[in-house]
């Protein structure tokens, strides 16, 4: 998982934005009958006063979204997610405290708030509710809430905090088809996205999020499905010369029956009491050829679960005609007909779908290089420029071949009511275009 990085250095600005659209839609009674509530929340009531206060800080400068990954794997264990070194923007001049119309206003003119069919007065409604999700993000990310950077703001309030509505009310529409007194199972919301692109802190703080609004969650990703170290030497041997199913990653290098007892036994977690581990995958394993992790190391979940959070980099994609793959690579034709299995081990669990859209797959090498020279930076093993392109060309023949009819049709089984769409720019931010 890459850390969060901008193209250029932004200097930490005050709350308020230079954004101003126009309010005089919105319902302006709603907004303050909304933002009155925020005596709730003494934490945010202080930080968005009406009156304009001034702070200091005797150290520091400017950072970029996050100055290391909030979130990775722990590769020598290969058990559960768990949080990495964070360190928040320190200030070095005065911060003034914005107010919660400003605030408002910033929301409103995110990207995904039309697209999910947000309107002003909807937002208003719930404004006491975006100001405790924000707050409780920064103390997750060990932010100051008093002083976020433009480009933080955005990821909390444009990206995070939206698509956080849009699952709860996918949730909502979830357990509406199922009478009184009905046992519901977990909704499982599969995130498909390229490496790199920030879907691994988008579900680590979903996670947190359900969990601070009392909901059960668990999270997985397609890396704990992987063939073992045994199972994946097989088929570099049943498939020699094929650099595309040498290592792990492509369709093919996956344990689907384990992926389907996984699934299914989640679905049915709907019960006080009733427990399971989840799998969890050791890259660090082999030299870095992987091995499952011992049993002993998963993290454990108990029901009954809300929700399940399921995320990769190939989750949705759907086999073509061998001669659009093999124009793209021949050797993918092999993993095209691997692909076929994909849909009843993994697609079919998933009944909302949230697609990351990036602009050019190339884009992929750039974000695991940065990842790789966090890690080496940070004095843990890292590949090296040389063996991040060889990686990573392993995967771009299924990107260019699988990407553009996800993003034109969905993923196979998908329904526009339930699945949402994020084109992210380089910066791995939403952007307006689609």
């Amino acid at each position: 998982m890459a850390a969060f990085t901008t193209h250029t250095p932004c200097q930490a600005t005050p709350l308020h934005p230079n954004i101003k659209i126009s309010t005089q839609n919105a319902n302006t009674k709603t907004v303050h009958k909304a933002t009155s509530s925020l005596h709730h929340y003494p934490s945010i009531s202080s930080l968005f006063s009406q009156t304009k206060s001034t702070l200091f800080s005797n150290s520091g400068s400017g950072s970029s979204w996050l100055q290391h990954n909030p979130l990775h794997r722990d590769a020598s264990s290969g058990g559960g997610s768990r949080q990495g070194p964070i360190y928040s923007v320190s200030r070095t001049k005065p911060a003034e405290v914005a107010s919660v119309e400003d605030l408002f206003e910033f929301i409103c003119s995110g990207p995904l708030v039309d697209k999910m069919g947000l309107t002003q007065e909807k937002v208003a409604e719930s404004i006491d509710k975006w100001l405790f999700y924000g707050s409780k993000l920064c103390r997750l990310f060990q932010l100051d809430e008093l002083y976020l950077t433009t480009p933080q703001k955005a990821r909390f309030y444009h990206y995070y905090i939206p698509v956080f509505v849009w699952c709860e009310d996918q949730i909502s529409q979830h357990a509406s088809k199922f009478k009184d007194g009905e046992e519901i199972p977990p909704l499982v919301i599969g995130f498909s996205a390229p490496q790199g692109c920030g879907k691994t802190t988008l579900v680590f703080a979903l996670d947190y999020l359900f969990r601070i609004t009392g909901r059960n969650s668990a999270t997985l990703s397609i890396d704990d499905f992987y063939l073992t170290a045994e199972g994946q030497a097989e088929l570099r041997e049943q498939n020699p010369g094929n650099t595309l199913l040498e290592l792990r990653g492509n369709a093919g290098s996956h344990d689907l029956p384990f992926s389907v007892e996984t699934l299914t036994a989640l679905t049915k977690l709907t019960k006080e009491g009733m427990k399971m581990k989840l799998p969890r995958y050791d890259k660090s394993a082999y030299g870095g050829r992987g091995d499952r992790a011992d049993s002993s190391t998963w993290p454990e979940v108990e029901g009954p679960l809300t929700v399940v959070l399921y995320e990769g980099w190939m989750l949705g994609f759907k086999p073509l005609a061998n001669e659009v793959v093999k124009a793209v690579d021949p050797q993918l034709e092999r993993v095209n007909k691997n692909l076929e299995a994909y849909y009843d081990a993994w697609d079919k669990f998933i009944k909302a779908w949230i697609v990351i859209k990036i602009q050019d797959p190339s884009c992929v090498y750039q974000w695991r290089l940065q990842a790789e020279i966090a890690m080496r930076q940070a004095g843990k093993p890292g590949m090296s420029d040389e063996e991040v392109k060889d990686f990573v060309s392993r995967y771009l023949p299924a990107y260019k071949a699988y990407l553009p009819t996800l993003y034109s049709e969905g993923p196979n089984g998908s329904h526009p009511n339930h699945l949402l769409l994020i084109e992210i720019d380089e910066a791995r931010n939403p952007i307006l275009g689609i």
